[in-house]
């Protein structure tokens, strides 16, 4: 796929997911959002689960059918949109040009810096001028858009405690959320040698704690507000995802499904709650902006988090089988340098292909696999662990929520225009 591409479905993408979560707030009435928004994010949830599987199904036929399948889905997208009639109220501004300019080449570069520190390495100037860079951009992007009048990101939403702690909470929840896939899918095919079907599989057992859990974090902010949501499910994800990465090295999937289930359960409690309490708390906002903004806090944080883990993972699997190459009697210069293509191949491509040939490192290779499945293991327990602890600084700032339903659920309280083009 070409950049030019590449570029627009992510734009489609954009612009798709905050306009229908908008949609779904401005349609129901707020005693029943909760319930609403959960069943949108378990249908989501769902589809996400059923996208592995079936582009699994589709890459034995041929790898081109994985974007054929997104044809007759847009298809039946069109459709369906042209029988819901969505009602559209329009308020033209000029678009902040500098201002989006700054925030995707803030989070861009901060981004890099923290995905090419297990290239460029921590102490490398590169990515520190990256990190760096980026956080400051972001810094006078906020004092930019708190001082023109039409600002891309309505910044004053802030103001709000309650929805600050939203942010917060769902910025270290998508720090898991979206990463999870990736790594478990990779661990499944190569350290328990699933094949891609199985590892969708096994990414199955987490959506379906997700779903069933996601229902009753619904129904949890509609009877008694988003606070327990937001602390039941950060604690709840917690314990799964580390209990998860203890089983980790079992190499057993059956043994592992209990703790995904629950750590899925964990961010289905939370997400729903999460991002409806925000909407709702936002009343001087327009339901889009304030969708756009927490969509915008979530697809960071996860980048921030596949970034981070990347390089976690990248550096302890890299020392691992080092160290595994060299009690072979490997020369250390010899080791690091099979180390890093190991890891390279594992993590980019799941590639775990016996070597061939009658060489010594080749050999070592051959008599290492076993060992070397076993490192990239214990080297995923590590962003398991990292996931944990990220939920578990969610649940601290779950803890600043205020208790109160909010002024939006107050009566004849005002609420948002329904959505802003």
């Amino acid at each position: 796929m070409t950049p030019r591409r590449s570029i627009r479905r992510a734009l489609g993408a954009a612009l798709l997911f905050p306009a229908a979560l908008a949609v779904v707030v401005a349609v129901f009435p707020i005693e029943r959002r909760g319930r609403a928004l959960a069943l949108f994010f378990g249908i989501t949830g769902a589809l996400t689960a059923l996208g592995p599987l079936l582009g699994g199904w589709l890459t034995t036929w041929t790898w081109r059918a994985i974007f054929w399948v997104n044809v007759p889905v847009a298809v039946v997208a069109l459709i369906l949109i042209a029988l819901a009639r969505i009602s559209d109220r329009r308020r033209d501004e000029p678009l902040d040009v500098p201002g989006a300019l700054m925030i995707v080449v803030g989070m861009g570069a901060s981004v890099l810096g923290f995905q090419q520190a297990s290239a460029w390495g921590w102490d490398s100037a590169a990515t520190w001028a990256c990190i760096a860079g980026g956080l400051a951009l972001l810094y006078v992007f906020c004092r930019y858009e708190l001082r023109i009048r039409h600002p891309l990101i309505n910044l004053s939403v802030f103001r709000d405690r309650a929805f600050t702690v939203d942010a917060l909470v769902l910025f270290f929840a998508m720090l898991a959320f979206v990463p999870v896939f990736f790594f478990a899918s990779v661990y499944a095919q190569v350290s328990l040698s699933a094949s891609p079907n199985q590892a969708a599989l096994y990414l199955l057992y987490f959506f379906v704690g997700f779903a069933i859990a996601s229902q009753w974090g619904g129904r949890i902010l509609d009877k008694r507000g988003a606070r327990p949501a937001l602390k039941t499910g950060c604690l709840v994800g917690a314990i799964g995802f580390a209990l998860w990465a203890g089983k980790l090295t079992d190499l057993s999937m059956h043994d592992q499904w209990p703790y995904a289930a629950l750590a899925g359960a964990g961010i289905g409690f939370l997400l729903a709650p999460a991002s409806t309490d925000a909407v709702n708390r936002a009343i001087d906002a327009s339901y889009g902006e304030v969708t756009g903004i927490t969509q915008t806090v979530r697809n960071y944080a996860a980048s921030v988090g596949l970034a981070v883990f990347g390089t976690v993972l990248t550096h302890t699997m890299t020392d691992r089988v080092e160290d595994t190459l060299q009690a072979r009697g490997i020369p250390p210069d010899t080791a690091h340098s099979v180390a890093g293509d190991v890891t390279q191949s594992i993590t980019v491509q799941a590639d775990t292909r016996t070597p061939t040939g009658d060489g010594p490192v080749a050999t070592a290779m051959r008599d290492a696999m076993s060992s070397i499945r076993m490192d990239f293991a214990e080297a995923n327990q590590w962003v398991f662990y990292g996931m944990a602890i990220a939920l578990g600084i969610g649940f601290l700032c779950a803890l600043r929520h205020p208790a109160d339903r909010g002024p939006a659920t107050a009566e004849g309280a005002r609420e948002p225009s329904p959505v802003r083009h």
